[in-house]
């Protein structure tokens, strides 16, 4: 784990939970076999339907055998008003999906016509108005890239837009950084696949200065991200890019974006609830957001003001307007707002890195990955996430479903519904993929290609590392979960020993691995595969620390041209190891004009220093002094990580830790805990009696930094110190 900020490690305990729930649904869920389904497609439960007829409550029904053994023992629901509405009040009502909502609503539309709209719990804490899905209003953050998608579509219908032409090309006077000869294009923008460097909103992005205006056009000059992957050639997830189509949109028809909207989408829509500007009848009605503990937010605004990739807010009833239209082909009542060339353009995938683990749509994307099933193309989703909101959309557009799912407390609920809703009514989605029993995995020889470490594109702090397991599996390990096996199923395709999903590889034309996808730290988008190391003069391959020290190489933290002195032995400044830290960890240098140290002004390490600072991470000499240029120790090393985080890690845990060397009073609970959660190189000895030598205060070394930085990468602490705290109970017991 890495020195992270504080909405990094709400992530990252989210992703924690999410795991938590998917273990528990990959144990719990029935599925249909593979074997369930005939030559032409049709599962047995819907041969049941056919032959079988209606139960005694007029419900059609489908039996399920999961076993393929013949034994039916489900039967399969028909998606009716009642059978959606009890399965709604059970959901809702249970115990162990209270704590992640506060207010919900939810659309549910079939066949063109709607079926069922609820609401549940309150607009706040006060439990004074329950939520209506018609009025109550919830920011659906990302779900608007999919609305954005739709209006980019339809100025492609009326010839303003080529998808296949470069963006600036509507843009006056906007330019970017692209050293490849392919250019960014509008499809691109759609799909994801930019090869942008990462623009993600900055804190600072979501305010309270209600009154504070930033145009669409302003926000992208200021921050026009560099291209750095060639357009077209891998997925990651990219809000600036939506951010732009809606700069396209908003350019291309010659209004303003939110104007666009209101006439061309939300009027022929009926979609009175709808809008991006938080006017009066909006305020009124829009739910108050919660935290992922649920505690209350202020009311806030967004920057740009006008957001297209996550800024619009809107009710369950209007979200089921759009889905009707997308069902009737583009048909809404008061008038066509696709055509259904364009629908199924939205429903349509456009890439995927295994045929079971799509990628995008011109809208939406795949959809969480279900044990066994992967991610199935016959269905497409939209998540959003915005400060104490989350939301969920998905179509099953060859079953004529969509579902939307709003709820005003920033969290998992949906992971919950999602699987639920697809195991009742629709297993056969969440039937074992079908994968061929011939297939003969590679030789632990072959999969020596796939070994190395893997950067998120999108979050390049989440590391994998791969490495053969033997033949037909690897082992994958990162920070979040630690080491689990894969096993190879299928061309580039691998399938976990831990909740049963998928993790697929990209090739390029040499059969040289570039990216992956895996299904828990980041399923929209890929990891990188890091380059080779070609290694420093000063560092031999065999030297104990190469592996830290070529490792963070690979991963493009250090020069990589192979000519280069890495001076292993020299001492770190506490400037150079505060950077450092912050810039693996991704933490941008402090915008401050004041700096909290006064030797610290003009210093070139003075914005990361001073960020520290805000963060609590460094505190300087009680005397406004930081001394950059001062030797750091290893134990004042401690401290800084220690920081990080002692509020997450009880300073207890580690009581037990003995260290045999000095170590200053204020430095020992660092130590100890940088000792137990094995944050160090070899230079560290342990006895046989468990006695550490840290050396606390000595130097620290770059060779012993090149080591904490690359288990603050990969070392998964969190999996630690469960395995401390169930030994520390045991022992109580």
């Amino acid at each position: 784990m890495t020195i992270i900020t504080a909405t990094m490690k709400t992530n990252y305990k989210w992703l924690l939970l999410l795991l938590s729930l998917v273990m528990a649904f990959s144990m719990a869920t029935p599925v249909v076999q593979a074997e369930d389904l005939d030559s032409t497609g049709e599962s047995v439960g819907q041969q049941a339907e056919e032959e079988n007829g209606s139960t005694s409550d007029g419900q059609s029904t489908a039996e399920i055998d999961p076993q393929g053994d013949g034994a039916a023992t489900k039967q399969v629901p028909e998606l009716t008003e009642e059978a959606v509405t009890a399965f709604l009040d059970d959901f809702f009502a249970a115990e162990s999906t209270q704590p992640y909502y506060v207010g919900a609503s939810v659309s549910i539309v079939k066949d063109g016509e709607l079926l069922v709209q609820k609401g549940y719990g309150h607009t706040d804490l006060t439990g004074q108005e329950p939520v209506d899905p018609a009025s109550t209003v919830f920011r659906i953050a990302s779900v608007s890239k999919t609305f954005t998608a739709a209006a980019a579509l339809q100025l492609a219908e009326q010839g303003k837009l080529d998808l296949q032409e470069e963006f600036t090309a509507y843009l006056d006077g906007v330019t970017y950084e692209n050293p490849y000869g392919t250019p960014v294009t509008i499809e691109h923008l759609l799909t994801h696949t930019t090869g942008f460097e990462v623009r993600d909103p900055n804190p600072s992005d979501i305010h309270t200065e209600l009154d504070q205006y930033v145009a669409i056009e302003d926000f992208v000059r200021e921050h026009m991200p560099p291209v750095v992957r060639e357009p077209g050639t891998s997925y990651m997830y990219d809000n600036f890019a939506s951010l732009l189509l809606g700069y396209v949109v908003q350019e291309a028809s010659g209004m303003p974006f939110e104007d666009y909207m209101k006439q061309y989408m939300f009027e022929p829509l009926g979609m009175a609830n709808s809008g991006y500007v938080l006017e009066e009848k909006l305020v009124e009605n829009l739910a108050a957001g919660h935290d992922m503990l649920g505690n209350p937010l202020e009311v806030y605004t967004v920057t740009p003001t006008v957001m297209p990739h996550g800024g619009m807010m809107t009710t369950a009833e209007d979200v089921g307007k759009f889905m009707i239209a997308l069902q009737n082909g583009g048909m809404a009542e008061g008038g066509r707002i696709l055509s259904e060339e364009s629908v199924k353009l939205m429903e349509q995938y456009q890439s995927a890195i295994h045929p079971l683990l799509p990628d995008t749509t011109y809208g939406f994307e795949a959809p969480f990955q279900l044990p066994g099933a992967g991610s199935h193309p016959g269905i497409i989703t939209k998540a959003g996430d915005l400060n104490g909101y989350s939301s969920y959309l998905f179509l099953i557009p060859e079953e004529n479903v969509g579902v939307f799912l709003t709820y005003n407390q920033m969290g998992v609920l949906r992971n919950l519904f999602y699987p639920q809703f697809i195991s009742t009514f629709y297993p056969e989605y969440a039937a074992p993929a079908s994968l061929d029993e011939n297939f003969r995995p590679m030789t632990a020889e072959q999969l020596e290609k796939f070994s190395g470490l893997y950067a998120d594109l999108r979050l390049d702090v989440f590391v994998s590392t791969v490495e053969v397991n033997g033949s037909g599996s690897l082992l994958i390990s990162d920070a979040l979960l630690g080491p689990r096996e894969l096993t190879q199923v299928d061309d580039a395709l691998f399938v976990d020993a831990l909740t049963n999903q998928f993790t697929a590889f990209q090739l390029d034309e040499k059969g040289q691995v570039l990216y992956m996808k895996e299904p828990y730290i980041n399923p929209l988008g890929y990891a990188a595969k890091g380059k080779e190391p070609a290694g420093f003069i000063d560092v031999g391959n065999s030297d104990p620390f190469a592996p830290f020290i070529h490792g963070l190489q690979s991963l493009g933290h250090y020069d990589n041209s192979g000519a280069a002195a890495f001076e292993p032995e020299r001492s770190v400044t506490r400037a150079e190891y505060v950077e450092r830290m912050m810039v693996v960890s991704n933490v941008k240098g402090s915008k401050a004009e004041a700096y909290a140290f006064t030797d610290i002004a003009g210093h070139p390490a003075a914005p990361y220093i001073q960020a520290a600072y805000e963060m609590g991470l460094v505190a300087g000499d009680g005397q406004g002094l930081f001394e950059p240029d001062r030797i750091i120790t290893r134990q004042e090393a401690a401290v800084l990580i220690w920081n990080s985080l002692k509020l997450q890690y009880p300073e207890e845990l580690f009581a037990d830790v003995q260290i045999a060397d000095d170590i200053s009073e204020w430095a020992q609970p660092a130590v100890r805990m940088i000792v137990a959660l094995g944050l160090y190189g070899p230079e560290v000895q342990i006895d046989a009696d468990g006695t550490v030598h840290y050396l606390a205060l000595n130097p620290l070394t770059r060779q012993e930094e090149a080591a904490i930085l690359y288990k603050l990468l990969t070392q998964p602490t969190d999996v630690i110190v469960s395995q401390l705290l169930a030994a520390q109970a045991g022992e109580a017991q």
